[in-house]
């Protein structure tokens, strides 16, 4: 696999890259970000898939912003990929949310701009506002409704393409019904344990190119599985080939057709999971 080269063709037009790096970090602090997506440019990456719930899209842009300046990329050599959170799904609240991020990026437009969650949380509070019984506080906005927004992004040229993420069949569909612009992405979870084959079938059959998150799995969600990792049969295979038990995942869901962004701050794993 070469990170800079194997592109997935959109049905807009343009591609998307077929590996990206993941910045959902936790407890990571803004130079380790800044290094990651450094030394992910370095060995090739030109995807960076980011949200606006993971607060570091600053950091983010720190990083780009260097990279330009030391002339190792250009802006339109990276695919740059954000996500609408929750509290934002209410119509005028997409254009501003889209344009915070393009401030804390340092970028005049994103190429990917994705619905997080189908679900819209109540809006001008906390990031995930909860009740008295700790029980998320909903919002009545309409996904279908969020999607018109999306699509004005996208005619403004704050975004490039439009997207959604862990939406279901019914849901994708609803939003088909309406859209004047559809979905050119899909971002699901899928990996050797969780395939989501029935859905990537579908969104295959509607001309939605599928993202995988969490490639090599979940590994804060302690469901007392062996981590993918660690799993003997991926080991039997990644000896069997002379490659790590990371590249035998990746390799898993790419010949699946998709697009993976794997996370990591590790400079060695970012390095190796290119490969």
């Amino acid at each position: 696999m070469s990170a800079e080269t194997e592109r997935i063709r959109l049905h807009s037009g343009r591609s998307i890259p077929v590996l990206g790096l993941g910045t959902l970090a936790d407890l990571q602090g803004e130079d380790e970000i800044i290094e990651a997506v450094k030394t992910a440019v370095r060995v090739g990456y030109r995807h960076i898939d980011c949200a606006a719930i993971y607060r570091n899209e600053r950091a983010v842009g720190h990083a780009i912003k260097e990279l330009i300046v030391m002339g190792l990329i250009q802006r339109e050599d990276l695919f740059v990929t954000s996500k609408l959170w929750n509290t934002c799904h209410k119509p005028d609240l997409v254009i501003p949310s889209l344009k915070k991020t393009l401030e804390d990026l340092g970028l005049e437009y994103i190429d990917l701009y994705l619905i997080h969650w189908p679900m819209a949380y109540q809006e001008g509070g906390e990031l995930v506002p909860l009740n008295e019984q700790g029980k998320t506080l909903n919002s009545d906005v309409d996904y279908v409704d969020t999607w018109q927004a999306m699509e004005d992004c996208r005619d403004m040229g704050l975004t490039k393409d439009i997207g959604l993420s862990n939406f279901n069949r019914r849901q994708i569909e609803r939003v088909l019904e309406v859209a004047r612009i559809p979905p050119v992405v899909l971002q699901i979870e899928v990996n050797c344990r969780i395939t989501n084959s029935k859905l990537i079938e579908f969104a295959k059959s509607k001309n939605i190119v599928v993202v995988a998150y969490a490639p090599l799995g979940a590994p804060n969600i302690d469901d007392g599985n062996v981590k993918l990792i660690d799993e003997p049969v991926v080991k039997e295979i990644a000896e069997k080939y002379g490659k790590t038990p990371a590249q035998v995942l990746l390799r898993f869901v790419i010949q699946l057709g998709l697009a993976v962004i794997p996370k990591s701050t590790n400079h060695k794993r970012i390095e190796e999971n290119s490969k």
